[in-house]
């Protein structure tokens, strides 16, 4: 005899224990990550915290009276962005406002003062040959008493070929007075192959400032220039080569090992920043110290092997480079051979400083020049006043959901409602261990988007009771029902929330700023439903279909067969058979 094949709608059985000690393992795993991590709240927006406003004014630089357009300011707030999300920071907002502004809005926690220091820094790296090197301080201050000799710990490497000496040492002279600088700026010079135009290659060198005053204008200035700055004043650090060119020879300001400052004369730039393809910050296994590794493009590993190789035969302090950043020397390493490929810079970094530096090199220089208009404090005021009204209205749509279900599923809503419950703390406890993981902060259309996936959720739920009811109305009883309506709503369940994931993906990528929180938190709400759904859900109504108040098909169960209108089955009733005729047999 043929075995009965089993009925094409027939559920597989299921083991919802296995599902139910899942989800449970996630619930306690997470909330275990919250204990470990100290972090018991999710992390706020700039409009439910508060936080700082940064506006920067763009400045035409000298010889670029066009430089300010949308383009460059486009640019600009693009790269600004960039870095703020280098830092780790999220919910930032860079917007540009009117023709030659950028707002820069940074929640509460963040780092400030490092936020303010990156977020308008121009980037402008230069490497220029080091022509003279000298004590920070004024020469008329240090005659009277010797001032340390400069030095610089500061070195180069090349990755492909070779490595740099490790110290650069100063030419300066114990006891700096105003005339040996105007001798070592005027032998500088002198020895300098590639001098930019302002400063003659026929200068001479010169016992007194005065008589090197008279070979060449240009060199007397720079010797004023170079004698008189005071390096450990910042407003003269920042004003010494204001508007200068990449081909000046110009006067700039660093720091040595021990933290003293230095000054230094140096030449035109064959190298910039334009030439560096990516910098990141490590940490140099030989001597155990933070360093910035910058990896040059095929032109600019080309350009600084041509500098190096000016420089490694040279003396001290002419086979030194100086990296300057904005104006400033970052490090002035010595070279003792070719070098093309690759560099680092090492100096007094620290994890925090050689990151910072490798963020703003690695994202580029800004196309403009950007004064701070304004620095301001944000309050949470108007922010917490709309997020308490938003969740009141979040509340009293939960409230009028509950009732529905209570009211319409009767005893299938108590599932519906542990399963919102089991939803709601996934969400809270990813919400707060994403905040200090990716920097994840939530402001109020993220809360908007919590509130809009209540209504996801119990959409899903909504369709595997109506599978279930339906199969009960075709004369099933309910364990057979939950299995066999499984299968119809998955699939239901699944392109429903493969949609709204789609959307929600879709308007992360193509906005910005607040609608981007609440992108996120839809698509990672609807993603949570798939998983409580299948884990949580299915598995629990499992269980309750194998208890008496469902099988029996209780009033207030809501899978009562009268209440749905299910009819008794037809009974066939047997007929008389009729006589055979014997001719039709």
């Amino acid at each position: 005899m043929a075995t009965p094949k089993k009925s094409r709608g027939a559920g597989a059985p299921s083991k919802p224990g296995r599902a139910l000690s899942l989800i449970v393992i996630i619930m306690v795993a997470l909330v275990g990550g919250m204990f470990i991590s100290g972090t018991f709240t999710p992390r706020l927006g700039i409009d439910l915290a508060g936080g700082t406003s940064i506006t920067l004014e763009a400045k035409n630089e000298p010889g670029k009276p066009n430089a300010i357009n949308k383009t460059n300011m486009d640019t600009a707030a693009d790269i600004i962005n960039r870095r703020v999300n280098g830092m780790g920071v999220s919910e930032a907002e860079v917007q540009t406002q009117g023709n030659n502004n950028i707002i820069v809005n940074i929640p509460k926690g963040t780092n400030q003062k490092q936020a303010r220091d990156q977020v308008g820094t121009t980037a402008q790296l230069y490497f220029r040959p080091v022509l003279t090197v000298a004590a920070g301080a004024p020469a008329a201050d240090s005659s009277t008493s010797p001032s340390p000799s400069a030095s610089s710990s500061s070195k180069a490497t090349d990755k492909a070929t070779d490595k740099a000496t490790d110290t650069a040492s100063s030419s300066a002279t114990p006891s700096a007075s105003a005339t040996s600088q105007g001798r070592a700026v005027s032998d500088g010079l002198k020895a300098d192959s590639t001098p930019s135009a302002s400063a003659s290659a026929d200068a001479k060198a010169s016992a007194t400032p005065s008589a090197s005053a008279s070979a060449d204008p240009a060199t007397a200035a720079l010797e004023k220039k170079f004698t008189a700055l005071d390096c450990t004043d910042s407003k003269a650090r920042t004003a010494v080569n204001e508007g200068a060119k990449a081909t000046d020879t110009i006067v700039a300001c660093g720091k040595d090992s021990s933290g003293a400052w230095e000054k230094y004369i140096l030449g035109a730039s064959e190298v910039n920043g334009k030439d560096v393809k990516k910098a990141s910050a490590g940490i140099n296994q030989q001597s155990g110290q933070w360093v910035v590794n910058m990896e040059f493009t095929g032109s600019g590993s080309k350009k600084f092997a041509t500098t190096t190789s000016k420089l490694k035969d040279q003396q001290s302090p002419m086979n030194q480079f100086a990296i300057v950043l904005d104006g400033d020397v970052v490090s002035a390493p010595s070279v003792s051979s070719t070098l093309s490929q690759s560099a680092e810079i090492s100096g007094s970094f620290n994890q925090e400083s050689a990151k910072d530096l490798a963020n703003v090199l690695s994202y580029g220089a800004l196309p403009l020049t950007f004064h701070e208009q304004s620095v301001t404090s944000v309050t949470a005021t108007l922010g917490g006043e709309q997020l308490e009204a938003g969740l009141i209205a979040g509340a009293i749509g939960l409230a009028l959901v509950v009732i529905y279900l209570v009211v319409y599923y009767r005893g299938l809503s108590v599932v519906a409602l542990a399963s919102l419950l089991t939803s709601g703390i996934l969400t809270y406890t990813l919400m707060t261990l994403l905040g200090p993981t990716i920097g994840f902060a939530l402001n109020l259309p993220a809360v908007c988007g919590a509130i809009v996936a209540i209504g996801i959720t119990a959409d899903s739920f909504i369709v595997y009771f109506e599978r279930i009811r339906d199969e009960i109305r075709e004369g099933r009883s309910v364990r057979p029902a939950v299995e066999r309506a499984w299968p119809r709503a998955r699939r239901t369940i699944l392109v429903s929330d493969f949609v709204s994931f789609l959307a929600a993906a879709v308007l992360y990528v193509v906005t910005v700023g607040k609608v981007q929180g609440f992108a996120f938190t839809l698509g990672l709400t609807t993603l949570l439903d798939v998983v409580v759904v299948f884990l949580f859900t299915k598995p629990l109504m499992t269980v309750l279909a194998r208890t008496k108040f469902f099988t029996s098909g209780h009033k207030w169960s809501g899978l009562d067969p009268k209440r749905l209108g299910v009819q008794p089955p037809l009974r066939r009733t047997r007929r008389a058979s009729a006589p055979v005729d014997p001719k039709e047999a």
